[in-house]
C-alpha cells in the first residue's frame, strides 16, 4: 500500500457478483485532492469526495475487467503521482448458492471471550486499550478463536449442528470490550481473539466438522472508537443531536400509525448506549459500506448466515434494502434478525412478507426473527403449577395459536435463554426436570432452535448482578480451571446428566424431518398437560409436557385426528414403547416425545 493511503475497504474485491459494481473507499492525507484514473476507463464509473478532505468513494464495475489485479493512478494537478494496486479474487465455486441455516439445525450461541482460551499468546495486545484481567468479571477474560476451534468436537457432539458467536471484529473500548457489539473496526477480528485468517480456518474446520458458522452482524451502531467515528466522511455519517439523545427502545414507534414524529426518530437515531453511535443507512455512502462489508465477510470467510443485531433500530426502509442486497446475491442465505418485542403481531410485522406489514407497503426482507414471546413464557411457565386460564403451559398454547400472523413459522429462532436474558438454571433453581422440559419443547416446537453455551452443564447467572453474571467463563476452557466440563470425565455427575440428556435429544432431533419443517397440530392444555404433534407425509411425532407436578393419565382418544392409523409408539430417548390404544401415564414435570409407527 502507497504510505499516502492508510486504508483501502473493502481491502479486495470478486469476481461475479450479482451487482458487478463495488465502491471502494480510499483513505489518507488529502487524498481527495489527486485525480484518480484506471486504465480501463470504462471500468471506473464515480468518484465521490465528501467534506473531509481524507476520503474518497471511487466506484468500478467489474463485469468487464479479466485480471485479478488493477492499478489506480492518483495524480495531482502538476504535482507527484502514484500508482495503487488493488486485487480482484475468484468467488469459490456456487458462492451465490451456499446453503444456509435453517430449521433442520440446531444453534449454539456463545461468546467467545468466555468460552475457552486456546492461544494464551494473544490475551493482550499492543494496539488495542483494555487489557487481560480474568478477575474482572466485566474485563477480557482471553477466551479466543482458537478456543472455538479445540471444541469444535464438544459443540457437535451436543447435537448443535450451526454456531452463532456473538461478534468478532475489533471493539476498542476502554471498558466492557468482551461483548463486541461496540466494533472500532469491523474488516479485521480483534487482535485477542486471533486473524482474519484464523477466523476463515475456524469456518474451514466447522464445516468439515459438519458445523455451519453464522456470524452476528451489526448494522445499527458502531462503537465509540470506530476510526470512522472519530473522524467520519460527511458530517451525517452518526446521527447526531444538539444534546446526547438516547434511543427510547419503543420499536413499536416503527408500525404504530398514532406515534409521533419526535418519537420515531428518537426510537431510530437515538443512540443505544453512550459508547455506541448510531449509524445512518439512509446516507448512501453508509449504506453501501455495510452492504459491502457484509457481503466481503460472506464471500471471505465462507459464511453460512447472519444473525443481525437490533435490526429494527434502523430506518425500515434501508435496512429492508440492504437485507434484500443480501439475499439477492445469496437467495438462500438465512439472515435472523433480534426484534426484542414480546407482542406476536409486533413480530410478525417484521419478517419478509408479512401480512400484516403488507398494510403499510413494507416488506423488511428478513427471512427470521428472533422469537422472544415464545422464550419468555418459556423463562416462566415451568415454575407455575396452575393452568388458570392464561398460566403454566397454558402461555405456550395460547403464543403458538397466534402463529398465523407469521409467514414462515418454521423459520423462527426459538431459545429458552441467550446472552442478553436471565439464565435457565437461575429461573429454575437448577431443577433438571424443569431444563428438560425447556428442552424438549426447543428440540420439538416449529422453529429453529438456539441453545446458549452453558446450559446444557448446568452454568447459571443472576442478570441482577449485571450481564456479565450471565456470561461467565465456561469450565474447563483454561488450563488453570479446576474442573474441565468440556469432557465426560471433568463434569460432575450434575453436569452429566444435563450434557447427555441434551446430547441424546438434539442427536436424534437431527433425524427427524417432521419436526424440521412439518406441521403442527396442539390441543387446548388440560390439568397443565399440553399435547401437540408434529407431522409431514412420512412422520409423526407426538409430544406430552407434562407441567403439573403429579403424575397425569392422559386418554388418548381425545388425538384421534393425529393418532389416526397408528398403533403404536417409541419414546426418542429411552425408546419405551406404548401402544396407542390404551391410556399413556406420564410422570410429574416431565416430557414424553414419541415417534408414532
Amino acid at each position: 500500500m502507497n504510505t499516502i493511503i492508510q486504508r483501502i475497504e473493502p481491502p479486495f474485491w470478486y469476481f461475479g457478483m450479482n451487482k458487478p459494481e463495488v465502491q471502494i473507499l480510499f483513505y489518507g492525507k488529502n487524498i481527495s485532492e489527486y485525480i484518480i484514473t484506471l486504465e480501463d476507463s470504462t471500468a471506473l464509473t464515480n468518484v465521490k469526495r465528501t467534506v473531509n478532505p481524507n476520503f474518497i468513494f471511487v466506484t468500478i464495475n467489474t463485469q468487464n475487467i479479466t485480471t485479478n489485479e488493477i492499478y489506480f493512478k492518483f495524480q495531482q494537478k502538476n504535482k507527484r503521482s502514484f500508482i495503487q494496486k488493488y486485487e480482484l479474487r475468484k468467488r469459490r465455486k456456487d458462492s451465490a448458492l451456499r446453503k444456509s441455516f435453517d430449521a433442520s439445525d440446531c444453534v449454539y450461541l456463545l461468546m467467545p471471550d468466555r468460552f475457552a482460551n486456546g492461544n494464551p499468546n494473544n490475551k493482550n495486545d499492543s494496539n488495542t486499550t483494555e487489557k487481560y484481567n480474568r478477575n474482572l468479571p466485566e474485563g477480557r477474560h482471553g477466551g479466543d478463536i482458537q478456543g472455538i476451534i479445540k471444541h469444535l468436537d464438544y459443540i457437535k457432539k451436543l447435537g448443535a449442528t450451526a454456531i452463532w458467536s456473538t461478534p468478532l471484529c475489533e471493539d476498542n473500548d476502554a471498558n466492557y470490550s468482551y461483548h463486541g457489539y461496540a466494533q472500532s473496526d469491523v474488516y479485521k477480528i480483534d487482535p485477542r481473539y486471533g486473524t482474519n485468517e484464523d477466523y476463515v480456518i475456524l469456518v474451514e474446520k466447522a464445516h468439515q466438522c459438519g458445523l455451519k458458522i453464522i456470524m452476528d452482524y451489526v448494522t445499527n451502531h458502531w462503537g465509540i472508537e470506530h476510526w470512522m467515528v472519530k473522524e467520519s466522511p460527511t458530517a451525517d455519517w452518526i446521527h447526531r443531536f444538539e444534546n446526547y439523545t438516547e434511543t427510547n427502545h419503543k420499536r413499536s414507534t416503527v408500525s404504530d400509525i398514532n406515534a409521533s414524529k419526535i418519537d420515531r426518530t428518537i426510537c431510530l437515531n437515538g443512540w443505544f448506549v453512550p459508547t455506541m453511535p448510531d449509524l445512518n443507512i439512509t446516507n448512501p455512502l453508509v449504506f453501501n459500506y455495510l452492504y459491502q462489508n457484509a457481503i466481503w465477510w460472506i464471500e471471505y470467510a465462507n459464511l453460512d448466515g447472519f444473525r443481525v443485531d437490533t435490526y429494527n433500530y434502523s430506518e425500515p426502509e434501508f435496512i429492508a434494502k440492504w437485507t434484500k442486497a443480501i439475499t439477492d446475491e445469496y437467495p438462500n442465505f438465512n439472515l435472523v434478525g433480534e426484534i426484542t418485542m414480546r407482542n406476536q403481531s409486533l413480530l410478525s410485522y417484521w419478517q419478509k412478507d408479512s401480512a400484516i406489514a403488507k398494510i403499510q407497503n413494507f416488506n423488511s426482507n428478513l427471512p427470521s426473527v428472533m422469537d422472544f414471546a415464545v422464550s419468555d413464557a418459556l423463562q416462566m411457565v415451568f415454575n407455575e403449577d396452575d393452568d388458570r386460564w392464561d398460566q403454566g403451559i397454558t402461555k405456550i398454547y395460547d403464543h403458538l395459536s397466534k402463529d398465523f400472523l407469521f409467514p414462515n413459522v418454521n423459520n423462527l429462532m426459538i431459545f429458552g435463554e441467550n446472552h442478553d436474558t436471565r439464565r435457565l438454571h437461575h429461573i429454575y433453581n437448577n431443577d433438571i426436570r424443569k431444563y428438560k422440559l425447556v428442552m424438549s419443547m426447543l428440540a420439538t416446537m416449529r422453529g429453529i432452535p438456539q441453545l446458549y453455551y452453558g446450559s446444557e452443564i448446568g452454568m447459571t447467572g443472576d442478570q441482577n448482578l449485571g450481564d456479565a453474571d450471565i456470561r461467565r467463563d465456561f469450565p474447563g476452557g483454561w488450563n488453570d480451571d479446576k474442573n474441565d466440563a468440556f469432557t465426560k470425565e471433568g463434569r460432575t455427575e450434575f453436569q452429566n446428566t444435563l450434557f447427555d440428556f441434551t446430547s441424546k435429544l438434539f442427536q436424534w432431533r437431527k433425524t427427524n424431518k417432521a419436526i424440521h419443517f412439518g406441521k403442527t397440530t396442539h390441543y387446548i392444555p388440560e390439568n397443565n398437560v399440553y399435547v401437540y404433534f408434529r407431522y409431514d407425509n412420512n412422520q409423526s411425532v407426538m409430544v406430552i409436557i407434562n407441567n403439573h407436578p403429579e403424575k397425569q393419565e392422559l386418554n388418548t382418544n381425545r388425538f384421534k385426528e393425529n393418532i389416526n392409523h397408528y398403533t403404536m409408539a417409541k419414546e426418542v430417548l429411552e425408546h419405551h414403547i406404548f401402544k396407542l390404544a390404551e391410556n399413556i401415564s406420564i410422570e410429574g414435570k416431565s416430557a414424553l416425545i414419541l415417534e408414532l409407527a
